[in-house]
């Protein structure tokens, strides 16, 4: 009997500690955007020789030079933006540097960039980018809506 007892009180308890969780997690949450007081431009200047890509038509190597510029700009954009990660490796012996090697990698996406310009300066095409963080703000607000809590009602 007092087994059951027990038991009983047990239940009911356990079943009025979960009826009572929804009073303190019912609540109603407004969002709003959250939007940065500055934002920054960023410009990049791509390189590449016309001479030396690899074609036997004039008109080839032009175009190809032109895609190799914009390639190196929009690298020196993303280092900007993400930075360089450097790997370094140096090998000693009897307080000797034998061997130094030095590694550099980018990666990362840019959107929102435009070329501001684009044009050869003699064997050599140039390609100048910009980015404006506006630009890229309204992209990314676009496509997921990045909100902090205005206002929380309880229940």
């Amino acid at each position: 009997m007092r087994f059951s007892l027990a038991r009983c009180f047990f239940i009911t308890l356990l079943l009025s500690m979960t009826s009572a969780c929804s009073l303190f997690y019912d609540k109603h949450v407004q969002w709003q955007t959250v939007k940065p007081e500055s934002f920054p431009v960023l410009s990049a200047t791509g390189f590449a020789p016309i001479s030396l890509q690899k074609s036997s038509h004039e008109t080839q190597r032009m175009l190809m030079a032109i895609k190799a510029s914009k390639i190196a700009a929009y690298a020196e954009l993303a280092e900007q933006v993400y930075g360089q990660q450097i790997k370094g490796n140096v090998t000693m012996a009897d307080l000797l540097i034998e061997d130094q090697q030095m590694m550099a990698s980018v990666q990362g996406i840019i959107r929102g960039a435009k070329v501001i310009k684009s044009y050869p300066v003699g064997d050599v095409y140039t390609t100048e980018l910009q980015l404006n963080f506006e630009d890229v703000y309204n992209i990314y607000q676009a496509n997921q809506n990045r909100k902090e809590v205005s206002d929380v009602t309880h229940f």
